[in-house]
C-alpha cells in the first residue's frame, strides 16, 4: 500500500479500532484512478467511503436523468435556477471530456464499482449539493446574490475551450468548487458552505462510520483540496450526529422577501388612488406608465429568450397584473404558455445535456428555452416593479 500511496497525497487515522486511509485526488486525473483501482485491488477493505451525495451519485450513474425533467413540477415548485445550474456543470463536465478525454470524478465512479464488485459496504459522505447552493445562497448578502449566480453560469459556458489554468484547479477540487472559486477566495461567507462546511462534514460521516464499526479499515476516496480540512475534524469530539444535523439544517428565510412584496403592491395601489383623487388624468398616466413598463420589460425578456410571439404577449399583458399578486409570477404564466405553444418534444429532451454546452444551444432547445423564458421574464418583470413604481411615484412630486 505505501508504494501506491507515496506518489498520493494521503493520510492515515485512526479511529477508535477502524483505520482510516484517506486518499486525496484530483477529480480529473487519470493517474488517480489508477491509484485507486490499485489500492482495491492490493488491498483488504472493510468499507468505502467516497466524497458524494445521493444527487451527485444519480447524476453520475444515469446522466440522462434530466432528459425525464416534468417542466412544470421545476416550475412550480421554484427549482429553475437549480435545475439551470445543474444544466450548466453537467455542460462543462461534457465539455472536459471532450476537450481532455477526462471524465470529472472518474475515480470516485472507480470506487463505486471496486466496492460493488468485491461486496464491500459503500458509503457516500459528501452534504447534498442542493443543500450545499442552499447554504451558499443564503450565506451571501442579498445584493451579491445575482452575481453570484450568473458568475457560476458564467464560469462554465463562457469559453468553449477549458484552459489548463482551470484544469490545475479541479485538481484540488471538483466542478462546483472550481466554479465558485473566484467567490470563495474573495468571500468567506462562499468558502465557509463550498470548502470548509464540507470538510467537517464528510469527517462527521467518516466519524460516524467508525463508531458504528469494530474495527477494519475503510478507504475514504475525496478531492485532494479537502484533504487537510477532513483529518483535522476527525479529530472532533462532539457527536457526529450532532454536526450532521446542524449542517444539514436548511438556513431559515427571512420573513422581508415574503413581506416586501405585498408591501410594494400596497404603496403602489396607495399611489395609484392618490394620483387619481388628485387628477383623472394623473391617475391614467400612472396606470399607462405602470403597464409600459412593466409589462415592456417582461416582454423584452421573453424576447430575449426567444419566446413564442404569444408567449412575448403574455409576459406583456400579464406582467403589470402578476406584478401585483405576489402570489403569481409572470413567469409562471410566461412558461406555462411556451410550454403549451411549443410544447417540448422527445429530441428535445434526449439532446438537452448536448445542446446546452454552448450557448446557443440553450435557445435551440426547447426545454432549456423554457427555463430561459421563466428566468428572464421573471427578471424583467422584477425590474419593471421597481423603475415602474418609481415612474408612478413621480407623478406626485
Amino acid at each position: 500500500m505505501q508504494e501506491i500511496l507515496a506518489s498520493e497525497p494521503h493520510r492515515i487515522v485512526r479511529i477508535g479500532d477502524v483505520e482510516i486511509v484517506l486518499l486525496g485526488t484530483a477529480h480529473v486525473s487519470p493517474t488517480s484512478v489508477r491509484a485507486v483501482e490499485a489500492l482495491l485491488e492490493t488491498e483488504a477493505f472493510d468499507g468505502v467511503a467516497v466524497e458524494l451525495c445521493e444527487s451527485r451519485q444519480r447524476m453520475m450513474l444515469d446522466p440522462d436523468a434530466m432528459s425525464r425533467l416534468d417542466l412544470f413540477s421545476v416550475i412550480r415548485q421554484g427549482q429553475v435556477s437549480m435545475v439551470a445550474a445543474s444544466l450548466a456543470l453537467g455542460a462543462y463536465q461534457m465539455r472536459l471530456a471532450e476537450q481532455y478525454g477526462i471524465e470529472p470524478g472518474a475515480e470516485l465512479r472507480a470506487a463505486m464499482d471496486g466496492a460493488l464488485a468485491r461486496g464491500v459496504p459503500l458509503t457516500l459522505i459528501d452534504r447534498d449539493i442542493g443543500l450545499t447552493l442552499r447554504r451558499t445562497y443564503a450565506a451571501v448578502p442579498w445584493w451579491r446574490r445575482m452575481e453570484l449566480v450568473t458568475g457560476l453560469l458564467a464560469s462554465v459556458l463562457t469559453r468553449e475551450k477549458i484552459g489548463e489554468e482551470e484544469i490545475e484547479q479541479l485538481k484540488q477540487g471538483d466542478v462546483l468548487e472550481s466554479s465558485f472559486n473566484e467567490f470563495a477566495e474573495q468571500s468567506a461567507s462562499v468558502y465557509r458552505p463550498v470548502i470548509a462546511e464540507r470538510d467537517r462534514y464528510m469527517a462527521a460521516q467518516l466519524r460516524r462510520l467508525a463508531q458504528a464499526r469494530d474495527g477494519g479499515r475503510v478507504l475514504a476516496v475525496v478531492g485532494a483540496g479537502h484533504l487537510a480540512g477532513i483529518e483535522k475534524h476527525l479529530a472532533d469530539t462532539d457527536s457526529p450526529m450532532s454536526a450532521i444535523g446542524e449542517l444539514e439544517q436548511i438556513p431559515p428565510r427571512p420573513r422581508w422577501p415574503k413581506v416586501l412584496p405585498w408591501v410594494i403592491v400596497a404603496v403602489i395601489l396607495v399611489g395609484f388612488a392618490v394620483g387619481f383623487a388628485r387628477s383623472p388624468d394623473i391617475g391614467m398616466q400612472m396606470i399607462v406608465d405602470w403597464v409600459v413598463i412593466n409589462g415592456g420589460l417582461a416582454a423584452l425578456g421573453g424576447i430575449i429568450a426567444l419566446g413564442h410571439p404569444l408567449t412575448i404577449l403574455a409576459a406583456a399583458l400579464g406582467a403589470p397584473l402578476t406584478s401585483l399578486n405576489p402570489t403569481i409570477g409572470i413567469g409562471f404564466v410566461a412558461a406555462a404558455v411556451e410550454i403549451w405553444l411549443r410544447k417540448p418534444q422527445v429530441g428535445d429532451f434526449a439532446t438537452l445535456r448536448r445542446d446546452v454546452m454552448q450557448w446557443k444551444g440553450w435557445w435551440q432547445n426547447r426545454v432549456s428555452r423554457v427555463l430561459l423564458v421563466f428566468l428572464l421574464t421573471t427578471l424583467g418583470s422584477a425590474i419593471g416593479t421597481y423603475v415602474g413604481g418609481a415612474k408612478v411615484f413621480g407623478h406626485l412630486f
